[in-house]
């Protein structure tokens, strides 16, 4: 019984620190992931990207897949980050290493997923005009209402579509959060759009290695 109690207990001072600090810690980590953006942006290139990639492996691909789900990548086109994480650490003599190739996969997923969820969070927690007014949030008013309108539209189907194409990735993270979508729902949406989206790079990838043209990426 003491034990139920206490877990119970416990339960409440959560509750209660996520209701008074939630938003504080949210936008803390936000934050956070914004001034290592904007650092590379100001001082970093797709250059760079693939350096830290080719230097520290999977560790760097799963930071810069959180910094583009969270709409923070300003410094390298995400487009050609699995193929280049393919062919730098997954590609041999004898082709492909096919479980770091299953690895770059879950990583890319993971981490795009986790960028997704913390923007989520911030527009749940702060709200549509609160994102808004920060620097950091890069779409626009005006873009944002038509993605409002698609979301009104389709609901929670919008989500993976949007992630699974070219130019509305990520773009349904903000109304899904405004609307009070349970995250978890979220989550496993938007992880499974992200997967369409990056296994066709992926197959991008193979046939730019066949071809010998992954240098243009």
């Amino acid at each position: 019984m003491s034990t139920d109690v206490s877990d119970e207990a416990l339960g409440a001072r959560v509750r209660v620190f996520v209701e008074d600090y939630g938003l504080l810690v949210v936008a803390g980590t936000f934050f956070a992931l914004a001034v290592v953006g904007a650092y590379l942006f100001l001082f970093g290139d797709e250059a760079l990207a693939r350096r830290l990639i080719d230097d520290y492996g999977i560790y760097a691909l799963f930071c810069i897949f959180v910094l583009e789900g969270a709409m923070l990548m300003y410094f390298a086109p995400s487009e050609a980050l699995v193929p280049f994480a393919i062919a730098t650490l997954a590609t041999t003599d004898g082709g492909y290493d096919w479980p770091m190739v299953a690895l770059i996969m879950v990583v890319a997923v993971a981490g795009a997923t986790a960028g997704q969820v913390a923007l989520f969070a911030l527009a749940r927690r702060g709200g549509r005009e609160w994102l808004l007014r920060k620097p950091w949030f890069r779409v626009d008013e005006s873009s944002l209402d038509r993605f409002d309108r698609w979301f009104d539209r389709w609901g929670a189907a919008a989500v993976p579509v949007s992630n699974a194409l070219l130019f509305t990735r990520g773009m349904l993270t903000v109304p899904a959060g405004v609307s009070e979508m349970d995250v978890r729902r979220f989550a496993a949406l938007s992880a499974a759009g992200t997967l369409v989206f990056e296994s066709w790079l992926a197959v991008a990838a193979h046939y730019a290695i066949e071809f010998g043209l992954l240098e243009f990426f």
